[in-house]
This record gives C-alpha cells, structure tokens and sequence, in this order.
C-alpha cells in the first residue's frame, strides 16, 4: 500500500496543535492526511468515534461540549466524542476518546452502529461504541467540555422533543433511531 500524503496547505504556524485525520473516499478507503479543521472546511469524508456511557441504573452519561469548541459549542453531546488519528484503529480510538474527555477506561468496547459519511453525518463515517454499565465516575476534561449529567431515557426524549437546539445533530440523530438505549423487548 503506497504511503498516505500529508496535505500541508493548511498547517499554519504549529502544526504540532492542529489534529490530523486520514481523509476517505465515499467507499471509506483513505486518500490523504490533513487537519480535521481543513476536512470540515471543504466537507471531506473522513472518520469519527462515539462512545456511550451508561451507570448502573441504565442512565446514559452525555457530555455538555466546551464552549470554545469550533463546532456545536455548549451543546449535549454522546458521551465521548472524537475523530480517528491516521493508522488509528477505531477501537483505539474509541478508548482515547473515552480517557481524554471522561477520565474513563473500558474493559471492553461493543461496536453499536456504523454509519456511512454523508451531509447529515458531517461527512463522517462514524463508529458507535458503548462501554456498557461502568462502575467508574466520568472525571470531565475542562478543556474538552464543560460538564456532564447521567439522563435516563424518558429525559432524554424530553430533551430531543423539546431542547432540541441544545442537542448536538448526533445526539439527535441517534436518539431519534433508538440507538442509544437497549430496545425494550
């Protein structure tokens, strides 16, 4: 396999702050690195983690994302969110995502969902995890989000039907598909 290029057009001063993700095609083979804010930028398909978090009374864990975050600042999220370093596998990346914004660590992850990239995505192939029932409290990152609430699931469709533009798209997204919860059956 041929060495992936490391697109260099938008690095600017420190290249050493600026995220890079691997850039995909529609069919999820990669194309080039470059930084995540330049892969927004032009709408380029690139790839994404979630993770959900739930505690021992079935409460899922969201997130309220920082306010200086570029996008959907201040708005509930999943409960670790993230994009997925070039050569990273999504699993490790799942795990990161859950240590650097929750303080959390998994025995386990279980793949939930995978979406294809598309406009309603962010043009994002995402991988849904959940690191099921932990019995281990989320330590927020200041620097990644703001705080952080445990919702059971007939709250959270009071926030999905009625404080939706506090939400992030994602969060709706799967919320609204019953993604997030295990099914009552």
């Amino acid at each position: 396999m041929p060495k992936k290029k490391l697109a260099t057009r938008a690095l600017g001063s420190d290249p050493q702050s600026l995220e890079l993700v691997e850039v995909v095609d529609r069919s999820n083979r990669p194309l080039v690195v470059m930084p995540l804010a330049e892969a927004h930028r032009q709408s380029l398909c690139h790839r994404a983690v979630l993770v959900l978090v739930f505690n021992r009374e079935n409460k899922v864990y969201l997130q309220k994302r920082h306010k200086h975050k570029p996008l959907y600042p201040g708005r509930w999220d999943l409960s670790a969110t993230g994009h997925i370093k070039p050569d990273e596998s999504r699993k490790d990346a799942a795990l990161r995502e859950l240590y650097e914004e929750l303080g959390l660590t998994a025995t386990s992850l279980k793949l939930k969902q995978e979406l294809a990239a598309s406009p309603e995505t962010g043009f994002e192939f995402i991988s849904l995890f959940t690191a099921g029932l932990l019995d281990e409290k989320p330590r927020p990152n200041p620097r990644e989000l703001e705080t952080g609430h445990f919702f059971d699931r007939d709250e959270l469709c009071i926030l999905v039907e009625q404080f939706r533009e506090l939400l992030t798209p994602g969060l709706v997204y799967f919320s609204e598909r019953d993604l997030i919860f295990e099914s009552k059956r």
